[in-house]
């Protein structure tokens, strides 16, 4: 499977991913995920930066939020449409393209930072989406990005529960398996059920690597990684917001930031 065939899928998906994600049904994103990504990010005000896989855009806009001045790209028209309609009702200076992470469409060294929130494992190529990261990075920059934990949401995985409903464990399988393309289908699954079943499922295109080999691709790009993280809810969430509770008993996403060398 190559980008053209993921940018089908996600084409696909991108009319029905935004109407959703906008009604608050990626639960994992806005209480979690982005939240934490956020809070571990370096000072941005005043920053040039490249948002790469920004689907409609909701990241992308808190990072213009917080003073960076933002460029995004995504591989999905609908999601670039969708993004451009809002910055052009409630501007905020972002410029909105389409364009593939793994064959980006700027000169080296153009921004003082790269964010790829949940994009980077859709793509057939993470090596030369890493590469590409670190080209248009001035010196000294840095690419932070957000994945589904290698370890722990491997191509198999199962949320095992007691007979009361409590997370006990997560089960997975198959991480040493080379997967490239394997589709996955899904929904949202904080939508109510009678949503759920008005859509087609998400089909998602899935290349898994090792958390050996994301480390090994980062490397090779010549970046230096300084930051990872693991996000997970409290306990209280847990007992709260029974949705999240997986996450207080292992991680989903894995977070990293890497640099780009001072002198290139």
């Amino acid at each position: 499977m190559d980008s053209t065939d993921v940018a089908a899928c996600w084409e696909a998906n991108a009319e029905t991913w935004t109407r959703h994600a906008r009604a608050g049904y990626d639960l994992y994103r806005d209480a979690l995920n982005t939240p934490v990504f956020l809070a571990n990010l370096p000072l941005i005000e005043g920053l040039k930066g490249l948002d790469i896989g920004c689907g409609e855009g909701s990241n992308t806009r808190k990072l213009a939020e917080r003073g960076a001045r933002m460029t995004a790209v995504d591989i999905a028209p609908t999601f670039i449409r969708h993004a451009q309609e809002v910055e052009a009702n409630a501007p905020l200076g972002i410029a909105y393209l389409e364009g593939d992470g793994t064959a980006l469409p700027f000169a080296d060294g153009s921004f003082d930072f790269a964010t790829a929130f949940m994009s980077l494992m859709d793509m057939p190529r993470q090596d030369h989406a890493l590469a590409e990261a670190q080209r248009v990075l001035k010196p000294g920059g840095f690419v932070q990005f957000s994945i589904l934990h290698p370890c722990f949401a491997p191509p198999y995985r199962k949320v095992l529960r007691e007979a009361d409903g409590r997370v006990r464990a997560i089960e997975v399988g198959r991480y040493f398996d080379g997967v490239d393309g394997e589709m996955e289908t899904w929904r949202f699954g904080a939508a109510p059920a009678e949503v759920r079943a008005s859509v087609e499922p998400f089909r998602v295109p899935r290349f898994h690597r090792t958390l050996g080999e994301w480390v090994a691709m980062i490397v090779a790009a010549g970046l230096a990684i300084e930051h990872m993280g693991e996000p997970r809810v409290d306990a209280e969430t847990a007992r709260t917001t029974p949705y999240l509770a997986d996450t207080h008993v292992a991680p989903l996403f894995l977070h990293i930031r890497a640099r780009k060398g001072a002198t290139a």
